[in-house]
């Protein structure tokens, strides 16, 4: 073997050695180690047991913050949307008494005009029997006027 090589060798080792942690600080960094492990595993179990208290509560807090605005919201909406339909079937019972409004208009309109014709007609088949009959015929036709007269 060469020399060189042996003694880089030992060089390492001797350098390796030199790094080395005495047996006393490693236990005492062992045992600061397992203390805090144990401080962890107190704590994540302190946590444990209270964390979903916690956590509940401050879900309800936040559902309690957020949700009583859009309450007051849907209270509101609703009110308004209640309001409206009343209105709306106001309007729709006034208009349905304008039809039927207009409906009766319309049809004392088609009985005067009904009227207003047959009056007509009445009065043209007077005059046509009065101007169309033989002269024996005209005195009939003279009483029947003076009956409708009359009446």
């Amino acid at each position: 073997m060469d020399e060189q090589a042996l003694e880089r060798a030992k060089a390492r080792i001797a350098d390796a050695a030199a790094g080395r942690v005495a047996p006393a600080q490693l236990e005492a960094a062992l045992e600061r180690s397992r203390a805090q492990i144990e401080a962890l595993a107190a704590a994540a179990a302190e946590l444990e047991g209270t964390l979903p208290e916690r956590i509940q509560a401050a879900v309800h807090d936040g559902l309690r913050a957020e949700v009583l605005p859009v309450a007051r919201n849907l209270a509101e909406i609703r009110g308004l949307l209640n309001q409206a339909i009343r209105r709306l079937e106001r309007l729709e019972g006034d208009l349905l008494s304008e039809r039927h409004a207009r409906i009766d208009d319309l049809a004392l309109l088609v009985d005067l005009v009904t009227s207003g014709w047959k009056g007509v007609s009445d009065r043209l088949e007077r005059v046509e029997q009065a101007t169309a009959g033989p002269p024996a015929q005209a005195a009939p036709a003279a009483a029947h006027f003076e009956h409708r007269e009359a009446a």
